[in-house]
């Protein structure tokens, strides 16, 4: 049975559209206000600290707690490699040797006579801010972020999995009432946003992420589909995050419903332009929404 959901969403054929890309740390902004920019340009970068590990040396190497100082061929503050030796230990007058290596990639961070262990901290993990959608730049916040504006198309779903993503809208359903199958996703389809009809197959997706599809719009999608693709039941999760290969947007609701008309002829309008869409839902507090922008500019906008 089919379950459609009207809770108000938008459609909006032309909307002033302001998206805040800030970073989650305090980094480098490399654009300048005023700037044109493209969904998948780098707007702010900046590095997460590196993982802690902590290295039992001790127990490893079979040696006192307080003679880990001693053994360690590394100090304090000393840059390490992965499986680089970092302690060795003789006993026996020298006849048996053990060693220690290190866990990961980074820095000793401190070495403890107390406790026997090493505290290790990895490499810096660099983060890119992209633009998201093709706009310019009316606010630079320093080392944090920027806004960037664009007028277009605004397309609000019930429910979406996968994250942020861009690409050519094809129109792979002639009508909103046709099922989007595994015959209509065609090798053309790589880097392109796929809108279909009123349901997309489990098989319809496992092809588009097989031949490199950015993205799926349809107006609704089968419960069990999703609990099969996903590999679990979603509950009142927040989505967004999934590593799926794909960004799914479902505009009506759950089992087979016929995209709303005037969505459909949006996007059959539109045909060729690019769209960046995002799949990110939270049905709780602070409700978000899946969302399609399409930009345009000239006399259109």
């Amino acid at each position: 049975m089919a379950h459609a959901y009207t809770p108000g969403l938008k459609v909006t054929e032309k909307e002033l559209v302001k998206k805040r890309r800030v970073l989650p740390l305090r980094g480098e902004v490399l654009v300048q206000e005023g700037t044109h920019v493209i969904p998948e340009q780098v707007v702010a970068r900046t590095f997460l600290p590196g993982k802690i590990e902590i290295a039992n040396i001790a127990n490893k190497m079979s040696v006192d707690q307080s003679e880990v100082p001693l053994v360690m061929l590394k100090r304090e503050g000393d840059r390490v490699e992965h499986g680089e030796i970092i302690a060795v230990s003789k006993s026996f007058f020298g006849l048996f040797k053990s060693q220690a290596t290190a866990p990961i990639t980074g820095t000793i961070e401190s070495i403890s006579g107390i406790t026997g262990q090493v505290i290790l901290k990895g490499e810096p993990e660099p983060l890119q801010m992209r633009a998201y959608i093709e706009g310019t730049i009316v606010e630079v916040i320093p080392r944090e972020g920027v806004v960037v504006e664009t007028r277009g198309i605004f397309i609000q779903g019930i429910f979406g999995i996968g994250g942020e993503t861009s690409g050519e809208i094809v129109m792979a359903c002639e009508s909103p009432h046709q099922v989007l199958d595994e015959e209509r996703i065609k090798p053309e389809h790589k880097g392109k946003v796929v809108v279909g009809g009123s349901l997309v197959t489990h098989a319809a997706l496992r092809e588009a992420i097989k031949l490199g599809a950015s993205g799926v719009v349809t107006g609704g999608f089968d419960d069990e589909d999703l609990r099969e693709f996903l590999g679990y039941d979603l509950g009142v999760a927040i989505t967004g995050h999934e590593k799926l290969g794909i960004t799914l947007i479902v505009t009506e609701g759950f089992g087979r419903i016929a995209m709303a008309p005037r969505t459909f002829e949006l996007f059959a309008k539109h045909r060729g332009d690019r769209a960046s869409i995002n799949g990110a839902t939270q049905i709780r507090a602070g409700v978000i929404r899946p969302e399609v922008i399409i930009q345009i500019s000239g006399a259109e906008a």
